[in-house]
């Protein structure tokens, strides 16, 4: 059942009971990025998989990733309560911790999966030929080498059908919004506020995650006050698709343990 929420400019999927756990999906995917764990997850939690915005049915919105945290807050505040869960994957990731830097009492913990505080100039680097490409040619001419970073070649040659869904799901992608997370994330730098998201945190990152390498996932559990990391074995950048079992199994521990007191 679809729900909107932030004054109706996000829209989010929501299902089963209990408390509330939001999945924010990653820039070369879609919310659909979650229906191989959502269903397990809503058997012990009310499940909001929200559009980001920009996606979607969401509005987008303008001020750069600091201003999709803040919306994307009003969305937790409004739909979560205190005790909420944010589990974001790639972007998702990034907007989550944005959030829990700006907003630090918004929910209980963060479960970010494949993302980190800063990339390396190398990655900095592809997300300005993506978007340099993207402009020229348009999405067409970079759908491989989005699907590259999401799934490695292995996986994509045994699964044709999940990949021609995902390279669809890539293609109905804004160009614009696309364009300007992508300006965002080649210039993103939040080392130096680490320090103010003193919730839980559990950070996880694929084995084989090219977009967003392990040692940024490292780097970041060394600058978190209160975080821990869990390497997925096999893993690419959207763990929870590839290997759905694993990932569910991975977070387990961490969605039932007791929310840390005030």
């Amino acid at each position: 059942m679809d729900r909107l929420f932030a004054s109706g400019t996000v829209n989010a999927a929501v299902s089963g009971e209990g408390p509330a756990l939001f999945l924010f999906h990653s820039l070369l995917s879609d919310r659909a990025s979650f229906d191989a764990i959502a269903p397990e997850l809503a058997r012990s939690h009310r499940v909001i998989a929200p559009e980001l915005p920009g996606f979607g049915g969401s509005k987008a919105v303008s001020g750069g990733l600091a201003a999709v945290a803040d919306r994307m807050a009003e969305a937790v505040s409004e739909a979560g309560g205190k005790n909420a869960i944010v589990l974001g994957n790639g972007y998702g990731g990034f907007v989550a911790l944005q959030m829990a830097i700006r907003h630090p009492t918004i929910a209980s913990k963060f479960i970010l999966a494949d993302c980190g505080a800063a990339f390396p100039e190398q990655g900095r680097k592809a997300f300005r030929t993506m978007a340099t490409v993207a402009e020229a040619k348009g999405l067409a001419a970079i759908t491989d080498v989005a699907m590259r970073r999401l799934f490695a070649p292995e996986f994509q040659a045994a699964h044709p059908d999940l990949m021609r869904d995902r390279r669809e799901a890539f293609l109905k992608t804004d160009p614009e919004v696309l364009k300007a997370a992508c300006a965002q994330l080649a210039e993103l730098d939040l080392r130096p506020e680490l320090s103010k998201a003193k919730m839980p945190v559990l950070v996880l990152v694929g084995e084989h995650d090219e977009a967003t390498p392990p040692p940024m996932s490292h780097e970041l559990v060394a600058l978190l006050p209160n975080a821990r990391l869990k390497v997925l074995t096999g893993c690419a950048h959207v763990p929870q698709l590839q290997a759905p079992g694993a990932f569910l199994d991975a977070i387990s521990d961490f969605l039932t343990a007791a929310p840390a007191a005030a």
